[in-house]
């Protein structure tokens, strides 16, 4: 077949199955998708805050970290975040998407075994292929099936985690993991995407926030979601650290980020620091929805989840488009998600609230979904 007809035909099943991708702009409706939970991204305050200590700076790193693109900035940055996330040491990367495809695709190795969650991110899943170590997947959040894949495993063992899974928005069991682990001697890889800014009182993610940080060998955070700006950071030993810059491609490869990344990377967390009530009021509208959610329960199910993250499941990538696009014409910005990023059947809208949506805003939302 040639390349073309390939394509085209790859494309045509897509739209045949009702799960086309399309890049769409955000217009003017009211945010109930994006992952600015702590509503950092917007805010103005912030935004000068990083600017003013940009000033001056150049607007390029002009090279990797092991060239050119190395610099006092991003050492004391790599310094600021291994303190405020209680590590020997960390590494930024440019975005969550890398720091995880660099550790898997570095750590385990050909004789090794990785274990990861059934519901874990893209990257872990692409690094893990990239590493040729054994692979196992368990079910989500069945330490039961984990334990049994354990048991089948060679080498060095890894288990990889999230705190809170960007589908569903429900959390890794991890005190209970940590204990099931422990006789095994395992690796255990934290991903804190959707937990870096809103659990812990630095934002330090579901590791911190419980305390058991210490028992981690390896947390990434991203700063891309609640701390409203860019990159991400692996937190761990400094032989962990000295490692990825020694062995990592994504790392070694990649250009570096440039000076205005480090600095609004420490005046994002500086800020959350002095505005700690928002994590607060994003759970307070969290607990608006739920209680909210009642009214149409009979309705429609919702995944069971404390974190922003609200799943509305809705079968079907047909239905659960025509309900999105129902939802923007009353005013809502609310995705549909479609298989097969979610299992057939397992459709939804993904539901993102923010700690600056109103009470209104979230009731009315309930209001357009009961007459759907």
């Amino acid at each position: 077949m040639l390349l073309e007809e390939r394509i085209t035909t790859a494309l045509k099943k897509r739209k045949d199955n009702k799960n086309y991708r399309q890049l769409t702009p955000q217009g003017d409706l009211i945010d109930f998708t994006s992952n600015d939970y702590l509503g950092l991204a917007r805010t103005e305050e912030l935004g000068k805050l990083i600017g003013e200590a940009n000033e001056g700076l150049r607007n390029g790193s002009t090279g990797s970290r092991l060239l050119s693109g190395n610099s006092d900035i991003a050492e004391k940055t790599e310094k600021y975040l291994a303190h405020l996330f209680d590590a020997e040491d960390t590494l930024v990367f440019n975005s969550g998407y890398m720091a995880n495809l660099a550790l898997f695709s570095t750590l385990p190795q050909r004789g090794d075994t990785v274990i990861y969650d059934e519901l874990s991110h893209a990257c872990i899943k692409d690094g893990i292929r990239l590493s040729q170590a054994t692979k196992y997947s368990f079910r989500h959040n069945d330490l039961t099936d984990l334990t049994q894949k354990v048991k089948l495993a060679k080498g060095n063992i890894f288990v990889a985690v999230e705190s809170v899974y960007s589908m569903d928005g429900d959390q890794c069991p991890l005190a209970q993991l940590l204990e099931a682990m422990e006789p095994y001697g395992v690796h255990v890889i934290i991903d804190e995407a959707h937990a870096t800014g809103v659990l812990g009182k630095y934002g330090g993610g579901l590791s911190m926030s419980t305390e058991l940080h210490h028992d981690i060998f390896a947390r990434v955070y991203t700063f891309g979601k609640a701390m409203g700006i860019h990159g991400a950071a692996v937190a761990g030993s400094r032989l962990l650290r000295d490692y990825l810059v020694n062995f990592a491609r994504p790392f070694i490869y990649s250009t570096a980020p440039p000076p205005h990344t480090y600095i609004a990377i420490r005046k994002a967390f500086d800020y959350l620091a002095t505005h700690q009530t928002l994590q607060k009021q994003v759970q307070d509208r969290v607990a608006h929805f739920k209680a909210e959610f009642q009214r149409i329960a009979h309705k429609f199910e919702c995944t069971e989840s404390t974190h922003p993250i609200q799943a509305v499941i809705i079968p079907g990538n047909e239905r659960v488009i025509q309900v999105s696009k129902e939802l923007n014409q009353a005013g809502f910005d609310a995705r549909p998600i479609l298989s097969p990023t979610v299992k057939e059947g397992k459709e939804r809208i993904r539901i993102c609230l923010h700690s600056f949506n109103t009470y209104d805003e979230i009731s009315s939302l309930i209001d357009s979904l009961a007459v759907l």
